[in-house]
């Protein structure tokens, strides 16, 4: 299957700044059974866009525009093919725990195991743990797919339960989250189990016909677990799926933190009060990428510090939030 995605980024400013520096993760992976067929990355204010690849294959661009602006709109758009991935068994075997464990005893997976900034223990979380009395079970892959079911029926998709900095109790607590949410407890939890767990960002094409919790235009995150003779699985615990073909990757990390699909400061003379707009646009591949004007969501909004003395410069992150 083939898709086009058009991904806008807006920002405006309440007083212009100055300057804006930023990183971007919005270009698809080419890797397994997913190709990006073309991507394009345009910015108004227009400035030279650099790109590189880290050390987990994610494509990156950054970009540094230093003249004074009081808007800045960043468009991605691509084509990608995407294949249905191999079919899993129903169950992997009685040795399934302990191939795992022989897998990752040489450590090659200890960035997928250990706590990151967003996938830890908290008090919180220990007690999700006790309430679904988790443990291993007499499979993997059975275990997972049940603490997905589970996460599924407990806990509620509500878009502004949550902030792009939210850290895993502000869902627990409220027994709801986002995407991002959803991934990062599962991950906490799958990790607790001793199952390397990656967080996928990315985009969900949805097709009219599947009774998915998230909505469109927004971003997506899921999750991978890796398995004995499987290899990484995708699945989706906010919507309760297996990673389909209409599951677009876009970058890989241990959790939000490394994967952002804007990440940046901006720097002013005065305090600024930075809205961002994010528009996002997934269909089949037909004619060209551009399409009609997007509608444009609020996102994030994010007060900066007081107003600094005269002569100094005030600098605030922008970020946005995996929404849907």
């Amino acid at each position: 299957m083939r898709y086009t995605i058009r991904h806008v980024t807006r920002f405006a400013y309440e007083s212009p700044i100055t300057e804006s520096v930023m990183e971007l993760r919005m270009q698809p992976r080419t890797d397994g059974v997913q190709r990006c067929l073309h991507f394009g990355l345009t910015t108004n204010p227009a400035t030279r866009v650099m790109m590189y690849q880290d050390h987990g294959g994610n494509v990156i661009h950054h970009f540094d525009i230093p003249g004074r602006h009081s808007a800045l709109t960043v468009t991605a758009e691509a084509m990608v093919e995407c294949d249905a991935p191999a079919p899993l068994p129903h169950r992997l075997g009685p040795r399934a725990w302990s191939d795992l464990d022989t897998m990752i005893s040489n450590g090659e997976y200890w960035d997928s195991m250990a706590p990151s900034d967003f996938a830890r223990s908290t008090p919180l979380l220990e007690e999700l743990a006790e309430e679904l009395r988790l443990q291993r079970g007499n499979d993997p892959l059975v275990t997972l797919r049940g603490l997905m079911g589970e996460m599924y029926t407990r806990f509620a998709y509500n878009q502004r339960s949550t902030r792009v900095d939210s850290p895993v109790d502000d869902a627990l607590q409220a027994r709801a989250g986002v995407c991002q949410d959803f991934a990062h407890i599962f991950i906490a939890l799958a990790r607790r189990l001793g199952v390397p767990t990656r967080y996928v960002s990315g985009y969900l094409f949805n097709d009219g016909a599947s009774s998915n919790r998230s909505v469109d235009g927004a971003t997506h995150a899921w999750v991978e677990i890796l398995l004995p003779d499987v290899g990484w699985v995708g699945l989706d615990p906010t919507n309760n799926l297996l990673a389909t073909e209409r599951h677009i990757r876009v970058a890989v990390g241990r959790d939000y933190a490394d994967v952002p699909p804007t990440r940046g400061v901006f720097k002013g003379t005065s305090a600024v009060r930075s809205e961002l707009m994010v528009g996002v646009s997934v269909g089949h591949a037909k004619g060209t990428l551009a399409g009609d004007e997007l509608p444009f969501t609020p996102w994030m909004s994010r007060e900066a510090g007081a107003t600094p003395p005269e002569g100094e410069s005030a600098r605030a992150q922008q970020q946005q939030q995996q929404q849907q």
